[in-house]
């Protein structure tokens, strides 16, 4: 499957200058490490919920699968990439990604409040938040955190 896509990609990624073959290439990637931060994200949640209530358990979640994407974003989708402390940069990464957190976690924490539906399935809230915020997780982790 994932040569048939690299293929199907190929005439596509062949009009674009190296840059932004990077880019793309890099966009992508996140776009997949995100897909996985989700299901993290939403396990974490469900998980911590009955403890500490749905507020709380977005949080937590969010540390969790920020933590964990920043590994793969740094393995992976960056990999080429200098690359400072880790611990230094998984500060950065989770504060620079904090904004898009507000945007996220902002869109979830308000449709919690105003959907019912929202309160009982809270992958709703985590998807529609973490759509929100991805374009802006990438730029900022492109420019401040993988430069």
């Amino acid at each position: 499957m994932q040569i048939s896509l690299l293929h199907r990609l190929e005439p596509l990624l062949s009009h674009l200058s190296p840059p932004h073959r990077l880019l793309l290439v890099q966009f992508l990637r996140f776009g997949v490490v995100g897909t996985l931060g989700f299901v993290w994200d939403i396990s974490v949640a469900h998980v911590a919920k009955p403890f500490v209530g749905p507020y709380y358990a977005l949080l937590i979640s969010y540390v969790v699968a920020g933590s964990i994407n920043w590994l793969l974003n740094r393995m992976w989708t960056y990999a080429g990439a200098a690359h400072g402390a880790a611990h230094r940069q998984l500060v950065m990464f989770l504060l620079a990604n904090s904004v898009g957190l507000l945007l996220n976690r902002g869109v979830g924490f308000t449709l919690i409040a105003n959907f019912p539906i929202c309160r009982q399935y809270l992958v709703l809230p985590v998807l529609a938040g973490g759509l929100c915020g991805m374009f802006l997780n990438f730029y900022l982790s492109r420019r401040l955190v993988f430069r």
